[in-house]
């Protein structure tokens, strides 16, 4: 797998384009505004072909490029059914720009798995942030794409709407149960790994809260 990265946008949002290099079939995660000429620069520079754009969730800073990527490549737009109303009808919450509705036509479920080339990425609903967040597992790779649902130290918010502190809770409780070595690369911030994050996971999932 190759595996490109980039912080854009007024909230610092990582963008994920990750390619099989034999097929040089490609998707990019989480494309936030502005992201549409970097895509294109980087896809016509490895002759890689988009496949599809798959949003962790439905917030404004993870999807703000969706439609304008999706016209560019003709890949598909990929989110989980309960998120998908925030792609077709954004109403973004302080955003500095209009957001562009996009109209996903890929359902991301749990136990569903995303494939492009010889790569494959497992979906793990993983609800608390929104209704529809989810996380994307690389098992070969080891790697964990995890949105807003874990970061390097923390979690996202679950106090805007669609947000749940108790599934939060279960999501980071079963994210407890990955492997240490598993790298997780989060929606904002530093990579970690699941052994980094683990006492405060297994805290929380003892606990059933999350920390004050």
């Amino acid at each position: 797998m190759e595996l490109l990265q980039r912080v854009v946008g007024p909230l610092a949002t990582n963008l994920y384009v990750l390619a099989d290099p034999a097929t040089r079939e490609a998707i990019a995660i989480d494309t936030a505004i502005p992201s549409a000429a970097w895509i294109r620069e980087e896809l016509a520079a490895r002759a890689w072909t988009l496949k599809l754009i798959v949003s962790t969730h439905h917030h404004w800073d993870h999807v703000g490029d969706n439609a304008a990527v999706a016209a560019e490549t003709g890949a598909r737009i990929a989110v989980h059914a309960l998120d998908r109303h925030g792609l077709e009808d954004p109403r973004p919450l302080f955003a500095p720009f209009p957001i562009p509705p996009s109209f996903p036509a890929v359902e991301l479920a749990e136990g569903g798995v995303i494939r492009f080339g010889s790569l494959r990425l497992q979906v793990l609903h993983t609800p608390g942030h929104t209704e529809g967040s989810v996380c994307l597992l690389e098992v070969e790779a080891g790697i964990l794409f995890s949105g807003d649902t874990m970061f390097a130290g923390g979690w996202g918010r679950v106090d805007l709407p669609g947000g749940s502190a108790e599934q939060m809770v279960e999501s980071l409780a079963r994210l407890a149960l990955l492997d240490d070595a598993l790298r997780v690369l989060p929606g904002h911030g530093r990579a970690t790994t699941i052994g980094q994050e683990r006492r405060l996971l297994e805290l929380i999932g003892r606990e059933g809260r999350l920390p004050i």
